[in-house]
């Protein structure tokens, strides 16, 4: 008998019935927890795990980037945005440098934080009216 692990069905229930502004919101907290991982494993000297949650921090970003709507002049903001937090990742990662990673930490959490502002004024990302 197959044992359901009940956070694992309650997370992926989550995801699927999130609105898109809330799955950027989910986005942007998993890209800001896998830096905190690898600014620990940077501490604990463990270089895998550090590259390991670099990278998933990276392809969070990625996404944000590939995904962006370019028929919107603020596009073009955002991928500059997006560009350079992806360049300092990549020498967070090939230095290991914690310092670059808490910068990127603030960049990604300014971010979130006017995301969830948005979402507030818009009704959870939908307008009201």
């Amino acid at each position: 008998m197959v044992k359901r692990n009940p956070y694992a069905a309650y997370a992926n229930n989550k995801i699927m019935m999130a609105s898109p502004a809330e799955l950027t919101l989910m986005l942007y907290d998993g890209a800001i927890k896998f830096v905190n991982i690898a600014m620990d494993a940077i501490d604990q000297k463990d270089v895998e795990k550090a590259h390991d949650n670099i990278r998933k921090a990276d392809l969070i970003i990625e996404e944000f980037q590939i995904t962006l709507n370019h028929k919107y002049e603020v596009a073009k903001d955002f991928d500059q945005v997006y560009k350079y937090i992806r360049e300092r990742l990549m020498w967070a990662n090939v230095k290991k440098d914690k310092a670059i990673l808490e910068e990127v930490q603030e960049h990604l959490h300014t971010m979130r934080d006017t995301w969830k502002e948005v979402m507030k004024k818009t009704n959870n990302g939908q307008r009201v009216g």
